[in-house]
């Protein structure tokens, strides 16, 4: 059975999970870095009840739809006064931000949604995926294979993301074994995970400090694009069309204005279709409109991979199932919820996994996500087929690391 914590958390319950929330920095830095983050964007303070909403991002492609919905005016379209979106450094400050409700809608984590609602009590909902794939695991020009980690440091961006669970089978299956707060060693097969701000990655893998990275575009392709890198492997070829982040508001604004979450749902659901359509303007409005720091070439690519070249490399196994493609289809499948929810439980991770233990797998689905508004949504704009979806929204996960 699902474990529901059956109050809303306090602030000092907040703090004291906040260990919890991938890095211990948290709770004597994330606090300040939000609000570092939200002054710096002319976000604190003065809020009003009735006020426009307020949306938090990471600078990666992941955010795509919500800041396009932003930048092409399609919130105003729909009816939802929403700010400009508010850009935060790292998922461990956009958490603090959200759980502390200075921002109304997120894009996060998945496996960190999950967290949130059941290991800190969060009142919290996922409404739709923001994106599936997206994310690759980038390496030293030298590293020619998976097996060439052992003896390195490779950062993930969280300890519960969709990085760190791939990446934790795609090690294993190549025979290494991930340790966490010990030095790696070759002989012995180790890979030493840690925790690293995304725009702190390139840097660390330029200067030698780690051996590779896994975490969202641009910064695969940035690293390429500067020479200090290569794409050894795609997410998306190793968990087909995978959610890393979805679009998570609080269940107190959905019961509050429904009218409002249904509008964020239709102008996202449309965002998502133009930029699937349209990516090299995608790119373009991205980067012209401020939102993401990186250099319009890096954008572009991250939004319009080849494959011929990554197929002979072998970063594309299954060239088939397209993986180094970001993809913008906003339906949340319930099985991939479920299966989710199994892999976290084999991922180690340097805090607690206990309220794993009384999950059940198959039902978590139906608590977390409210899919009424992105249905809605998807029947406005033609059904789920225009987006490239079964008409019956269901699908069986495939997940292979080999």
């Amino acid at each position: 059975m699902i474990h529901l914590p059956g109050t809303e958390p306090t602030r000092r319950g907040l703090l004291r999970g906040a260990a919890t929330l991938g890095a211990a920095a948290l709770v004597g830095g994330a606090g300040v870095a939000a609000a570092a983050d939200l002054a710096r964007h002319g976000g604190a303070g003065g809020r009003r009840p009735d006020g426009p909403l307020r949306v938090g991002y990471l600078p990666i492609t992941d955010a795509s739809p919500l800041l396009l919905a932003h930048g092409q005016g399609l919130f105003d379209e729909a009816g939802v006064p929403v700010a400009r979106p508010v850009l935060f450094r790292s998922w461990a400050s956009l958490a603090e931000a959200f759980t502390t409700r200075q921002v109304d809608v997120v894009h996060l984590l998945m496996p960190l949604a999950v967290q949130l609602r059941y290991r800190l009590g969060a009142d919290v909902k996922v409404l739709a995926w923001n994106h599936t794939n997206g994310s690759a695991l980038t390496v030293a020009p030298s590293v020619r294979s998976a097996e060439e980690l052992a003896g390195t440091s490779v950062a993930i961006p969280y300890w519960w993301s969709i990085h760190n669970i791939v990446l934790q089978e795609m090690l294993r299956g190549a025979g290494l074994r991930p340790v966490i707060r010990r030095d790696p060693s070759r002989a012995e097969g180790t890979v030493r995970l840690v925790v690293m701000s995304p725009a702190d990655m390139l840097p660390a893998l330029h200067v030698g400090t780690i051996g590779g990275y896994i975490v969202a575009d641009p910064f695969n392709a940035a690293a390429e694009a500067r020479g200090v890198g290569r794409v050894l492997r795609f997410v998306g070829d190793v968990w087909r069309d995978h959610a890393c982040c979805a679009v998570l508001t609080h269940r107190s604004l959905i019961d509050g204005r429904p009218d409002r979450i249904q509008g964020v749902l239709h102008a996202l659901s449309q965002a998502q279709l133009f930029a699937g359509e349209h990516r090299e303007e995608t790119a373009g409005v991205l980067s012209t409109g401020g939102y993401l720091p990186q250099p319009l070439p890096a954008i572009t690519r991250a939004l319009t991979y080849p494959t011929a070249p990554y197929a002979e490399s072998g970063a594309l196994r299954r060239p088939e199932w397209q993986g180094q493609r970001i993809d913008f289809r906003p339906f949340p499948f319930p099985g991939f919820t479920e299966r989710l929810i199994e892999a976290m439980r084999t991922t180690r991770v340097d805090g607690d996994t206990g309220f794993l233990d009384s999950l059940d797998p198959s039902a978590v689905h139906g608590d977390l996500v409210d899919d009424r508004f992105v249905r809605r949504a998807l029947e406005a704009l033609g059904g789920p087929e225009s987006f490239g979806l079964p008409a019956e929204l269901t699908r069986i996960e495939e997940v292979n690391p080999a």
